[in-house]
């Protein structure tokens, strides 16, 4: 079989990209909130059918956004997932937080929900449910919970946009949910994030705190004769450019999903054979949550095993990569008091994952590459 070079990701342009970029250039105005800041913004509000929905510079910024607007003081307890990416905790930890990991489910790799209430504390100010893959956490017990105990909601919906929980989309069950628009995501400009404001309470709040601190947005709608400086924040408002190029891709959400779902699909189908031969398992979707294609991992039976198919795809031309680091054994995970065995599950699932390309352009050909690599790989194993 010809080699084939596959990376793991690859960015793409599927309609007016370049065009509304020279228009946002154009108009004399690049900088953020101009009219393709604009566009987004309403597209997403009518799709989503959200109270408020501000793009920002990334999910991370998103999340800090919504640290800052739940009040977050120091030593008050926030409960999350260790498996995910630092963005989250990070968030919350540079505002004083103690980060309280708890351990996933085998299923999903969320969150374990029936967990959840065993850590909450009368310190426990917010749950961060993290979707992970674009596959929805069990999101009404932990609403219960949340209101049980007067709790936030924050959704790390990074890999959750168009992906449902009981018919709801992601990000928009909670208090406040974080979109990303990263180069690896479904909808990318490179970089760039989106804050989806639920909760009434927090929209006016989350304007200033996106304008550097300045209540500037409600100069510029006439409510004020003056903009000036009247809480914390920072410059979380992306460049029009990028906001340009995200709307073009906006626009094309459906063509998008249904690519990704195909490919997600294909995958799916292709390793059902090792799956019933217990040399794999593939992603499991729970019947209530219908998923985005964002990704797709394979879990093998043990951490040398993955790191030896990483090796081999990677002698192929195929760059297929592990996921998250678990950060309750990251140097600050360790810092705060964790060690090694106290979260099973997510040590164990995270030393077997394997993600394998998938990103809107790849071809059956790229995939088949893949898939029959994997099949030789285990033909060729000595058990």
């Amino acid at each position: 079989m010809e080699k084939i070079q596959i990376p793991f990701n690859k960015p793409y342009i599927i309609g007016k990209e370049l065009y509304y970029i020279a228009q946002a250039v154009l108009s004399g105005k690049i900088s953020g909130d101009g009219e393709f800041t604009k566009r987004c913004s309403s597209l997403l509000e009518k799709r989503y059918a959200a109270n408020k929905i501000l793009l920002t510079t990334s999910c991370s910024t998103a999340l800090d956004m919504s640290a800052i607007l739940s009040g977050i003081e120091k030593d008050d307890e926030v409960i999350m997932p260790s498996y995910t990416f630092t963005s989250a905790a990070n968030s919350f930890y540079s505002m004083g937080a103690k980060i309280i990991f708890i351990d996933i489910r085998e299923d999903n790799l969320n969150i374990d929900e029936r967990s959840i209430e065993d850590f909450i504390t009368i310190k426990t100010k917010a749950i961060i449910p993290v979707h992970y893959g674009g596959v929805s956490c069990e999101m009404d017990p932990i609403i219960n919970l949340a209101k049980k105990y007067n709790l936030l909601v924050i959704e790390d919906a990074a890999q959750g946009m168009e992906a449902k929980y009981n018919g709801k989309y992601l990000g928009t069950i909670g208090d406040i949910g974080c979109f990303s628009f990263h180069e690896t995501k479904n909808f990318t400009c490179g970089e760039g994030g989106a804050i989806l404001i639920n909760n009434s309470q927090f929209i006016e709040r989350a304007e200033i705190i996106r304008e550097k601190g300045t209540n500037r947005s409600k100069f510029f709608r006439g409510e004020v004769k003056k903009y000036t400086w009247v809480d914390i924040g920072s410059s979380f408002l992306p460049s029009e450019l990028l906001a340009a190029f995200l709307y073009a891709q906006l626009e094309n959400a459906d063509t998008i999903i249904k690519k990704r779902l195909n490919s997600w699909n294909y995958y799916y189908s292709a390793f059902e054979e090792l799956e019933k031969k217990g040399l794999l398992r593939r992603p499991i979707i729970p019947a209530n949550c219908k998923h985005n294609g964002h990704l797709f991992y394979i879990l093998l039976e043990n951490e040398k095993t993955r790191n030896d198919l990483i090796s081999y795809l990677k002698q192929k031309g195929i760059l297929a990569v592990f996921h998250y680091l678990p950060l309750h054994l990251s140097p600050i995970g360790l810092k705060l008091g964790y060690s090694k065995g106290m979260l099973p599950k997510t040590e164990d699932l995270a030393s077997r994952l394997l993600r394998l390309p998938l990103f809107y352009s790849i071809t059956k050909k790229e995939q088949d590459y893949i898939i029959n690599n994997i099949y030789k790989y285990f033909l060729n194993k000595k058990f």
